[in-house]
């Protein structure tokens, strides 16, 4: 145990203080780091942004604003004149009340000397004036000093200001022109200092009390009418600025559901025109410019469905004349293959070139002829189709033209029944498999997946079938228009230039047509298309 008069006693007690001081400091740190933190977290989290401000929010902040303006110049103005005529009618009795001291004084004059002598009973020989008010005060002064001063309270007698207003009387000039002093605890006065014939002078001074309560109350009302004009204003101002911008809410419902109708094919109708109360006012001019633009895009848009119908009509009429003599063609070509005898051998070859050709020709012909017939809206079959069995089937026939390709099925082992066109659904499944066989290299493993999407979100239920690829995948630029007519694929992904450019066309006509959508997702080493329809 160390004694303080021990050599090691004071080295102890500095490792003692050392040791305290460090702890002291450690906890500090500790304590103001969520403090930090928090100011961190504050300083990194996002600002909002304001609510943006409508034309009515608008409009009802300058009606605000304006009521707003007009009621504190007329408070400011009415309360600056009201206060001005008090003090103007309390400075006409301050200078009949001086007037008055004046003469009592000089009635107070010797008659054998000129000079005013000093009233024995003080400054209470100017407050016994009639007419005086309460909280009066007056004063005599001499030397710049004040000799003797008084006051009449509210009982109306006589008593002793506060000495600390002795020397703001005395400094009053002599000039009798009112001006307005401040007594420390009794408030504003307004005063008058007048010079004697005795060398001396006398201050008069009434209070500003009422003038001032008087002007406060003046104020406070302006600001209660202010207040309820402004709440009525407003008020009033919503209804009228509701009621003035109902024709913009109609042009705009009217565009927000302009904006919402398909216009890119097919016949569109148009809504109704916005009714129009006045055309000589700005909301009347703009929906009369709305009406004649509607009017405008409905003509247009009839114009480009009646050229989009005879295009139709005509590709469907060609391509049902063309059929026949493509098949006189095909038919001779094969007769004079079959009885030609000794023809030489690039007469032959002629004759297969030319059955080969109609023959893909006569392809390209119904392929045209099928998408003309869903682009005028026929009726296809509804009838249950068992989506299971008609992708296995799809996916046989694709092996056996692909067999260097490695094809695989995924089916759920109960049927997926939709309603629908069996031979067109066969088809765009076999066109989507066309597309992966013409487009991927041998070697490609081609997935074809069915399997049933719950409804979600308001979403109802819907049928997924999907092919994907390990391919070199699709260019980015070629995405967004591969599904058109008439479309190729970029080199990189196509090996063969035998397609016509029809096959992912009709897909999307004949999954539309079955009300459905479909779609795809594409990057090196992977390809995939989505065709989802109704359940």
């Amino acid at each position: 145990m160390t004694h303080p008069g021990d050599p090691g006693y004071a080295a102890a007690a500095r490792r003692a203080a050392s040791e305290r001081t460090r702890a002291a400091t450690d906890a500090a740190a500790d304590a103001a780091a969520p403090a930090a933190s928090a100011v961190t977290a504050t300083a990194d989290r996002p600002r909002r942004r304001p609510a943006p401000q409508t034309l009515r929010r608008r409009l009802l902040v300058v009606i605000a604003a304006l009521v707003v303006l007009v009621s504190a110049i007329v408070g400011l103005v009415s309360v600056a004149a009201l206060h001005n005529q008090l003090v103007a009618r309390l400075d006409a009795q301050l200078v009949q009340a001086t007037d008055r001291a004046a003469r009592t004084l000089g009635d107070e004059r010797d008659e054998h000397d000129d000079r005013v002598p000093l009233p024995p009973e003080g400054a209470e020989a100017l407050l016994r004036i009639p007419g005086q008010p309460v909280g009066a005060i007056a004063a005599l002064v001499t030397d710049r000093a004040v000799v003797t001063f008084g006051a009449i309270d509210q009982e109306g007698e006589f008593v002793d200001p506060p000495q600390a207003v002795a020397p703001v009387l005395a400094s009053v000039p002599t000039d009798r022109d009112p001006v307005t002093v401040e007594l420390d605890e009794l408030g504003e006065y307004r005063a008058i200092a007048a010079p004697t014939d005795g060398g001396y002078s006398f201050v008069v001074a009434f209070p500003l009390t009422d003038v001032n309560a008087t002007t406060a109350q003046l104020a406070i009302t302006v600001a209660v009418v202010a207040i309820a004009g402004l709440a009525a204003a407003l008020a009033l101002g919503a209804v009228i600025v509701r009621r003035a911008l109902v024709p913009l809410d109609r042009v705009t419902e009217t565009a927000t559901l302009v904006s919402e109708l398909p216009l890119a094919r097919g016949d569109v109708e148009l809504p109704d025109e916005v009714p129009v109360d006045d055309e000589r006012t700005e909301v009347g001019r703009l929906g009369t410019a709305f009406n004649r633009m509607l009017g405008h895009v409905s003509s247009s848009l009839s114009a480009r469905e009646r050229s989009e119908r005879k295009v139709r009509r005509f590709v469907a009429d060609a391509s049902h004349e063309l059929r026949t003599p493509l098949a006189s063609i095909r038919g001779y070509a094969e007769l004079t293959r079959l009885h030609g005898g000794d023809l030489p051998p690039d007469v032959l070859h002629a004759l297969g070139r030319i059955e080969s050709e109609s023959l893909r020709m006569t392809d390209l012909v119904e392929d045209l002829l099928l998408l003309a017939r869903l682009d005028e809206g026929r009726e296809l079959r509804r009838d249950p189709v068992d989506l299971t069995q008609l992708v296995i089937d799809a996916v046989g026939d694709a092996q056996v033209a692909a067999p260097d390709h490695e094809w695989r099925v995924e089916v759920p082992d109960d049927a997926v029944t939709v309603t629908g066109d069996a031979s067109r659904l066969h088809q765009a499944v076999a066109n989507l498999l066309a597309n992966a066989r013409v487009h991927t290299p041998e070697g490609t493993e081609v997935v074809v997946r069915v399997a049933r999407l719950a409804a979600s979100g308001g979403a109802p239920a819907r049928v997924r079938i999907t092919v994907a690829d390990d391919g070199p995948g699709i260019d980015e630029s070629v995405r967004a228009t591969m599904f058109e007519r008439f479309a190729r694929g970029d080199a990189s992904r196509s090996r063969r230039a035998g397609s016509t450019g029809l096959g992912l066309a009709i897909v999307r006509a004949v999954v539309e047509a079955h009300h459905g959508t479909v779609g795809v997702e594409s990057e090196p080493g992977r390809t995939e298309f989505a065709v989802d329809l109704p359940a």
